[in-house]
C-alpha cells in the first residue's frame, strides 16, 4: 500500500498543468494561421464581379439592345411624331421588365439559403448584379440617348418625359417589389409594371389630361423618381437577407 501511495504522489506531482493562457494563445494562432491559409484560395471581388458576370444569361442584354433599336426605329419613321413619342413609354417599360428575371433568379430557384452561405453575403450578390447590370444599361442608354438627340434632332425634355420618365418609374417598382416581403412571386412584379405601362399608356393618350400637365412637373416627377429609385435599391441591398423563403 505504502509503494502505491508513493506512485500515486509521484504521479501527481509529475502530471502536466495545464496553462489556460497558453490553451488561448494556441488556439488563436491557429485561427490566425487557418485564415491566412484559406485567404489564399478566395475570391477577390474582381474575380467575385467576373464570376456573376459569367452567371447572368447574356440574352437579357441582347433583348434590350433589340428594344432600343426598335425604339430608334420608330423614331426615324414617317409615322405621327407625337403617338410615336408618347408610345416610347411602353418600349422603357419593357426594358426594364427584361431585368426582373435576372434579379428574382435567387428567389425564384430558391437558392437563397445557399447563397447566404457562401463567403460572399447575399448583399454582395445582390450589389454584383447590379452593378452589372448599372454598367451595361449606362452604355446602351447613353447610345441610344446619344443616336435619338443628335442624329434625330430629338429634344432633351422629349426624351426625358417619354422615355426615361416611365422607364424610372417602372424601374421603382421593379425594385420596389424585390424588396417587398408581401410580393413573393417575378409574376406579380411584371404584372405590376405592365399595369403601370397601361396607366402611362392612357394617361399619354388622353390629350386634355396630358396638356395640362406642365413640363417643370414632369421634370420634377423625374427628379422624384430618381430619388425613390435609390431609396428602392437601398432597400433591396439592405433587406435582402430576409429573402428567403
Amino acid at each position: 500500500m505504502h509503494l502505491n501511495e508513493e506512485l500515486l504522489h509521484y504521479k501527481t506531482l509529475t502530471r502536466p498543468r495545464p496553462q489556460e493562457e497558453k490553451i488561448l494563445e494556441t488556439i488563436r494562432r491557429s485561427k490566425e494561421i487557418f485564415y491566412m491559409a484559406e485567404q489564399e484560395k478566395l475570391l477577390s471581388y474582381y474575380e467575385f464581379l467576373w464570376g456573376q458576370f459569367q452567371l447572368i444569361q447574356k440574352k437579357w442584354w441582347l433583348f434590350q439592345f433589340l428594344i432600343l433599336c426598335a425604339s430608334a426605329g420608330l423614331l426615324s419613321s414617317a409615322y405621327d411624331e407625337t403617338y410615336i413619342h408618347r408610345g416610347l413609354g411602353i418600349m422603357a417599360s419593357l426594358y426594364i421588365i427584361l431585368i426582373i428575371p435576372e434579379l428574382w433568379k435567387n428567389r425564384t430557384n430558391r437558392s437563397m439559403e445557399i447563397e447566404y452561405s457562401s463567403y460572399y453575403s447575399l448583399r454582395q450578390i445582390y450589389a454584383a448584379r447590379m452593378v452589372l447590370f448599372g454598367i451595361a444599361d449606362t452604355l446602351l442608354l447613353t447610345g441610344f440617348c446619344g443616336a435619338a438627340i443628335l442624329g434625330m434632332h430629338m429634344a432633351f425634355t422629349v426624351l426625358l418625359v417619354q422615355f426615361l420618365l416611365p422607364m424610372l418609374i417602372t424601374a421603382c417598382i421593379c425594385f420596389g417589389t424585390l424588396c417587398s416581403r408581401h410580393i413573393r412571386s417575378e409574376a406579380a412584379s411584371v404584372c405590376l409594371c405592365l399595369l403601370w405601362c397601361g396607366l402611362w399608356l392612357a394617361l399619354n393618350l388622353d390629350e386634355a389630361l396630358y396638356a395640362m400637365v406642365m413640363p417643370t412637373v414632369w421634370l420634377s416627377c423625374a427628379g422624384l423618381a430618381l430619388l425613390f429609385l435609390c431609396i428602392t435599391v437601398y432597400r433591396t441591398l439592405d433587406r435582402c437577407r430576409s429573402y428567403t423563403l
